[in-house]
């Protein structure tokens, strides 16, 4: 069995003597989706910061294909690790074509320039996210679900190994939600994603980590994570949890008050 690509030992984060994560600790092999879901406060972006480096472990270790992350220098875990974060233009009038070459950063000194096969690589991205017709409109033109695209097709051009996505399907119309994790699983890359909405971590998560008040309730295959009674302690709701009759994957319904309908 290969060595997983990234690896939480014990990952812990404690801010001004709170706890934030308590010890975390999973295993990620190449090429498998993860969804990482919890209500609000739970400790999910916490989680992605940490492996982003955003934020400093306070014990515990991560290690990203038997390194250790805390070894790498900030333009180091850029070339292996992309984020691509809630909807949110550019402050400043970019192009596409200019967001998306910005993946080339982590591997480019100051005063490198593109080379052609830069050039190219851009242009693919563009293209295997649907936005090469668009590569010179302004962002600011393009819809939520253009944007969400056009953040994927620049960690594409980044080259990470790794891509991290923070509630990407926040503020999308249902089509685009769909549309983003079906081009995130296709994009070849191992992929850690905060959700919200527990039936798209259902349809589209090889494996789910469950976060409560900042502890790792559970890891594993939908099927091991979304039951029943563990999501009614979670989330203080009852729900039911059965099958799809159309795609086969689980469907959660929860009913407000406890009243079931």
């Amino acid at each position: 069995m290969p060595p997983a690509l990234l690896r939480l030992n014990q990952a812990a984060l404690v801010i001004d003597g709170q706890t934030i994560l308590e010890p975390v600790s999973f295993s990620v092999s190449k090429g498998e989706f993860i969804g990482i879901i919890g209500p609000n406060g739970a400790g999910k972006s916490s989680l992605l910061k940490l492996i982003n480096g955003n934020q400093p472990l306070t014990t515990g270790d991560i290690l990203l294909q038997q390194r250790s992350l805390s070894k790498l220098s900030s333009r180091q875990r850029a070339c292996r690790i992309a984020s691509v974060s809630q909807v949110s233009p550019p402050v400043f009038a970019l192009t596409v074509y200019q967001v998306a070459a910005m993946g080339l950063l982590p591997h480019k000194g100051w005063f490198d320039v593109n080379s052609s096969e830069d050039e190219q690589h851009i242009k693919l991205a563009l293209q295997q996210l649907g936005l090469e017709h668009k590569s010179q409109a302004l962002v600011e033109t393009l819809s939520g679900g253009e944007l969400q695209r056009l953040y994927l097709a620049r960690a594409l051009v980044q080259q990470a190994e790794l891509l991290l996505l923070d509630e990407p399907t926040n503020h999308l119309d249902v089509l685009y939600q769909h549309q983003i994790l079906q081009l995130s699983r296709g994009l070849g890359k191992t992929v850690l994603a905060c959700l919200h909405d527990l039936n798209l971590a259902a349809r589209y998560c090889d494996k789910i980590a469950l976060l409560h008040q900042g502890q790792l309730l559970a890891f594993g295959s939908p099927e091991q994570v979304l039951t029943a009674v563990q999501l009614s302690q979670v989330f203080q709701l009852p729900c039911e949890v059965k099958l799809h009759p159309v795609h086969g994957k689980l469907q959660i319904t929860f009913f407000a008050s406890g009243v079931w309908e």
